[in-house]
């Protein structure tokens, strides 16, 4: 069974894409395919109705001309008036020779039903065949008899075919000589046409079946290529996250042994060193105390200022590693000593506004927007080369349809960058990535709005709880 409950949050997302994309196109074909099953039937019917018409006619021509062979057979006798029973047994003798194919014969009744003539059913002769039904229960000789004495014309009919001896449709097409009482016809047989058209509906469902296979191959070959393309986008994107992953770990292992190394510097250099300074001191003043001197006031005054001068060292490096005011007064308040700390040691003006309603935060929310702040004024300290920065927090609560929001803005006037092309670029715009995936670890977002020689805006947002909006409008 296909699962997505193994993977990544992207990977999921990346399916549910291609899922959606392939829906639609599987739709699409699936009503493709029934709108060319239907054009193809509503055109092989049109076809088969336009074939039939056609060999109908063709069918009546041809015996309407064979009728009119052999009525001009036997036009000199017929114009000669004589009405004698020897003129017209030659009449019929005459017709009795005309034939044409195996299943092609003229016929001779009396208007009265009784078999003149018939060449390829000699047993018929003599009889009267008025009262003659065919399988549907129609009078068959009753009908051509009366259109032959209407003037002439078709008669569709069922009929012993002789060179099957099945009964099948048959197209008539009958005359009368009325000075003989006499009935002239013939009639061509329709079976072949049922033939032609099963033969027609076979084509069209081929063509219809090649068709819907087509469709079924193209689909397959769609499905094919968009499978591929996913998985080589999938794939892609793997290598190129697996890549930001390894950056970004190399660059936690050394941002770790790089304050490390700092913090045992600044140690060793400062702490260390006063607190030497402080037990030398301390040890010269026990020395003249040991061997009854007076304590040597001005030593301990110094090992007591070294102390405090150690005790304001330390306090200087927790607080760097974690401001306590960040924790005591607030995110606010710690922007605002982070804002003056990083202004003095760079020597860049840089202003704070913090908007008023700003709420009481979590510990990860007022965390993650420190750490932000941190790394986006060290990105402009070393990259910017900036004149003037702001910061800004600030609260709204939000449009229709949006929540309320907490921003946190940070704008310079330095160089600038191609953000577009840092986010793409594995190897650069490492600390942008960390400050999206800060603020995404919090729910939030950032924007970054920067081009080359027109400075940066950093805008990162927060979603509050709906509490904020209740205390916003009371």
């Amino acid at each position: 069974m296909f699962r997505l409950g193994g993977w990544s949050p992207a990977r999921r997302l990346r399916a549910k894409f291609v899922l959606l994309a392939l829906l639609p196109l599987l739709g699409a074909l699936g009503l493709m395919a029934l709108t060319v099953a239907h054009q193809d039937r509503d055109l092989a019917e049109r076809e088969r109705v336009l074939v039939l018409q056609t060999y109908m006619n063709a069918r009546r021509v041809e015996l309407r001309h064979y009728v009119d062979l052999a009525v001009s057979t036997v036009r000199p006798l017929y114009d000669s008036g004589q009405t004698d029973p020897a003129t017209r047994q030659q009449a019929i003798q005459r017709l009795a020779s005309l034939d044409y194919g195996s299943d092609g014969y003229f016929f001779v009744y009396d208007l009265d039903g009784e078999v003149l003539m018939h060449s390829r059913q000699p047993e018929l002769l003599g009889r009267n065949l008025w009262n003659l039904r065919d399988p549907q229960g129609q009078p068959t000789i009753q009908h051509l008899s009366a259109q032959a004495r209407q003037g002439g014309g078709y008669v569709e009919y069922l009929w012993q075919k002789p060179s099957s001896g099945k009964m099948v449709p048959k197209l008539g097409y009958v005359v009368a000589l009325p000075r003989w009482h006499l009935m002239l016809g013939t009639g061509l047989y329709l079976d072949d046409m049922d033939d032609t058209l099963t033969q027609l509906d076979q084509q069209v469902r081929g063509n219809i079946s090649a068709t819907l296979w087509w469709m079924l191959g193209i689909a397959g070959l769609a499905l094919l290529c968009l499978s591929v393309s996913g998985l080589w986008l999938n794939l892609s994107e793997q290598r190129i996250a697996d890549q930001k992953l390894r950056l970004l770990a190399q660059r936690l292992v050394r941002s770790q042994e790089d304050e490390r190394a700092r913090l045992a510097r600044e140690l060793h250099d400062g702490s260390s060193q006063t607190l030497v300074s402080t037990k030398l001191l301390l040890e010269s003043a026990l020395h003249a105390v040991q061997h009854g001197g007076p304590p040597p006031e001005h030593s301990l005054r110094q090992a007591l200022a070294r102390l405090g001068d150690s005790l304001t060292e330390i306090r200087r490096l927790s607080h760097r590693l974690r401001p306590a005011m960040l924790d005591r007064l607030g995110l606010p308040a710690a922007l605002e000593q982070l804002v003056a700390e990083w202004s003095e040691a760079s020597g860049v003006a840089a202003q704070v506004f913090v908007g008023p309603q700003v709420p009481e935060l979590g510990e990860e929310i007022k965390t993650a927007l420190f750490r932000v702040a941190q790394e986006a004024l060290a990105n402009v300290a070393k990259h910017a080369g900036a004149q003037q920065v702001q910061l800004s927090l600030l609260a709204d609560t939000g449009g229709p349809g949006a929540g309320p929001t907490l921003h946190l803005q940070i704008s310079d006037d330095g160089r600038g960058f191609e953000a577009e092309r840092l986010h793409h670029d594995p190897q650069q715009g490492i600390g942008l990535r960390n400050i999206r995936e800060r603020m995404a670890a919090v729910g939030g977002s950032v924007e970054f709005l920067s081009a080359p020689g027109q400075g940066t805006q950093l805008d990162a947002q927060v979603p509050l709880g709906p509490g904020f909006k209740q205390e916003s409008e009371g």
